[in-house]
């Protein structure tokens, strides 16, 4: 084990210790002693492993008590932030799968059109896509986006990343989105897509999608599984 990188493979050993339940939530890790000495290592790379641990959400360090481990069964989503399901896998680094159930090219009803702000009858794309997480299916994502904006889409870039495809490959500047989080009853549809375990309600975030010179060209309804998810944004006071 390279010694510049022994923290950041300390890190995931222990990371992944505690989303399988080797370390329970509201129990200490092991001494900074007991970690020194189980990975043959110094102090400070503990210490190392320890702070990355804190920042990600995996523990809370308590002064003179230890490392508390936290409850990491619910993923956390950002609320401020504009990034790709692909992006959040990466960052998040855990077993995920895209399944795309659908996948047309219609024209845009009244409710749809006033959503996206084209005009009543204009071509959409609608995508509809369930993501597995850790082999639960626990997000519905529900997608329309302007052709006039995205002329072509195919299966295998709608389960790969549509993002990339959009900024990588059409050269579209996304720039920014207005979103509603609301709590609502759970629709057939997302009974049979999803593995609700009972829940009778879902999380549902609406995303309207922005480019760079402000043309809406995506409307979003990202439903979640009530249990599993937590949403997060930093807030500070102005005074």
């Amino acid at each position: 084990m390279a010694t510049t990188n022994k923290y950041l493979n300390i890190f995931q050993e222990l990371s992944k210790d505690i989303e399988n339940g080797v370390y329970e939530s509201n129990t200490l890790l092991p001494s900074e002693h007991e970690l020194c000495e189980r990975f043959s290592t110094s102090r400070e790379t503990i210490r190392k492993a320890l702070t990355l641990l804190s920042q990600n959400g995996f523990i809370q360090k308590m002064q003179g008590k230890g490392s508390l481990v936290l409850d990491v069964s619910k993923m956390t989503f950002p609320v401020s932030g504009l990034v790709s399901f692909k992006e959040l896998q990466e960052s998040l680094g855990r077993d995920i799968k895209t399944d795309v159930h659908k996948l047309e090219l219609n024209e845009a009803p009244e409710q749809l059109a006033s959503q996206l702000e084209c005009d009543e009858g204009a071509l959409v794309w609608e995508i509809v896509r369930a993501r597995t997480i850790q082999g639960e299916r626990v997000i519905l994502d529900k997608d329309w986006l302007l052709q006039s904006q995205v002329p072509s889409l195919t299966e295998e870039i709608c389960s790969d990343s549509i993002y990339a495809y959009l900024e990588n490959h059409l050269g579209l500047n996304i720039s920014y989105a207005k979103k509603e989080i609301t709590v609502e009853s759970a629709t057939e549809e997302d009974r049979v897509l999803l593995d609700l375990e009972g829940y009778s309600h879902i999380v549902l975030v609406k995303n309207f999608v922005h480019l760079e010179d402000t043309t809406i060209f995506q409307y979003t309804e990202s439903r979640h599984r009530l249990d599993k998810f937590k949403f997060v944004d930093f807030a500070r006071r102005r005074k």
